[in-house]
């Protein structure tokens, strides 16, 4: 009987180990889901922040391509200018010659 009481005694004192451990357990997944939420907030800010900036550049893109037109076209037309006092000049330039 004296055995028994012993083994009753050291189940008991096991069952009570086991819920502390389990308790512990507890926490630490606790802890675990805690971190992984906060690292889940900040991955999804980090998207946030890479789908603005992907934003901005393409906008960006297209000004700087809208530039580059406006650019093309001012140079064009210098060229064309250009070209047009020349053309008087050498006009200018043969009627001061010849009269």
């Amino acid at each position: 009987m004296a055995r028994l009481s012993e083994h009753v005694a050291l189940a008991g004192s096991d069952a009570a180990a086991s819920r502390l451990l389990a308790a512990g357990a507890d926490h630490d997944v606790s802890e675990v889901r805690a971190e992984l939420r906060a690292h889940t907030q900040g991955l999804n800010a980090l998207r946030e922040t890479q789908l603005e900036f992907r934003e901005t550049q393409l906008t960006q893109g297209r000004e700087l391509a809208g530039l580059r037109q406006e650019v093309h076209e001012g140079f064009a037309a210098l060229v064309s200018g250009l070209a047009e006092v020349t053309t008087m000049l050498g006009k200018i330039e043969g009627e001061a010659r010849g009269g």
